[in-house]
């Protein structure tokens, strides 16, 4: 597998029509799944080495972005989601690996600026229940 350009990495929410649009202007992207583990370690575990119980704790995704603020229509979806903290389905889209998609909660947003910059923002989005994965 050749080098990926990070900016072909791409967050998307899905609109009132049942479409998914990008959010604009991210120059940075990240995908993080967690997995937390269960110690099941006792006395009787083999010289002491600690033992986990497979398949249980919890597991979760975690999505976040920043980037140039551009006042679209899918920075209003992700405005509205924020405000109103309501789930919504998002896709995070990692060229030639695969396509992340499942309801997500936007749980930090912030923009910021400065006098001779650009306006700019970063959003931070946790899973709300399980993700799917489909490969490209």
């Amino acid at each position: 597998m050749a080098a990926q350009n990070g900016r072909d990495m791409l967050v998307k929410i899905k609109n009132s029509a049942d479409e998914f649009v990008t959010l604009a202007g991210l120059r940075s992207k990240a995908f993080r799944l967690n997995a937390q583990a269960v110690d099941i370690t006792n006395t009787d575990s083999a010289q002491g080495w600690k033992e986990l119980l497979p398949g249980a704790g919890v597991k979760s995704a975690e999505i976040s972005g920043a980037g140039v603020f551009r006042d679209t229509d899918s920075d209003a979806l992700a405005r509205t989601a924020f405000f109103e903290q309501s789930i919504e389905t998002y896709r995070f889209i990692i060229p030639d690996f695969g396509i992340v998609e499942g309801p997500f909660l936007l749980t930090s947003l912030s923009y910021a600026g400065t006098y001779q910059g650009e306006a700019s923002y970063e959003l931070t989005l946790m899973s709300a229940g399980a993700p799917s994965f489909s490969a490209i």
